[in-house]
């Protein structure tokens, strides 16, 4: 458990632990022996990927209000594929359920390749897909994108509305990550770091090779990361016991 070693390293600025929202959302889900809060300092977000809602092209739908329509007119009738319990594209999935008041089955799978084999052979109807692994299946026309969940249009998908402006204000959803030094790390060596990473995450090659691969290069303060971990934690805990969920 990458958290753990860090925790238990010395505050120096050598031991970083580079992770998503598997690192502040894990005591939602498990046991583990660290507090994602209280044991690591913030550093920077580094990149993020926005999850895009895609169906089989063969559901009648298209748009996120038809589908709520649909899924409400066929309770416990559409499946939804997720891979990962607790992952960035299974919350967003969840959320999804929560805010619509849809009543939607998870399928779980163990990889995001598997989930779009059967999303294109209809064993399900829908998913959501982190965008670089969509876009290919949208731009054939094998799955149909019918919103992306970051809070604003993205670049990746040019004319696609945002879930939450298709009918569920404030929804959200990407992979999201950052970087961390363990807590009590020297201030001047955390801004040290900071400063560094954001310097190379800002050169036009690096975002280029990124925005290619359907990431977002971010960077931000320390106090930026140490925000969207509370926020993330609050909003996305709040899904996780609602649902039940659980590490398997």
């Amino acid at each position: 458990m990458p958290g753990m070693v860090v925790s238990k390293s010395a505050p120096d600025g050598y031991n970083l632990l580079y992770n998503g929202a598997a690192h502040w959302l894990a005591p939602f889900l498990q046991r583990v022996p660290y507090d994602p809060v209280k044991d690591f300092s913030p550093i920077t977000l580094t990149v993020s990927s926005p999850n895009v809602l895609l169906v089989n092209p063969s559901l009648p739908v298209k748009s996120v209000k038809e589908l709520i329509a649909l899924a409400k007119a066929r309770p416990g009738e559409l499946n939804y594929g997720a891979s990962g319990t607790g992952s960035s594209i299974h919350l967003a999935a969840e959320s999804f359920k929560a805010m619509a008041g849809v009543d939607i089955v998870h399928i779980n799978y163990k990889g995001a390749g598997a989930v779009i084999s059967d999303l294109i052979a209809g064993q399900v109807q829908l998913a959501f897909i982190s965008s670089g692994t969509a876009a290919p299946h949208v731009k054939s026309g094998r799955l149909r994108a019918l919103a992306v969940g970051s809070a604003r249009p993205s670049a990746f998908f040019p004319g696609l509305p945002t879930v939450a402006a298709s009918g569920l204000p404030g929804y959200e959803s990407a992979s999201i990550f950052g970087l961390f030094a363990r807590a009590g790390t020297p201030a001047t060596l955390v801004n040290r770091l900071n400063r560094e990473i954001v310097t190379v995450l800002d050169q036009p090659s690096v975002k280029e090779r990124f925005f290619n691969a359907g990431i977002d290069v971010v960077g931000s303060s320390p106090e930026e990361l140490a925000a969207t971990v509370k926020s993330q934690m609050a909003r996305l805990g709040k899904v996780i016991k609602d649902a039940g969920i659980r590490a398997e």
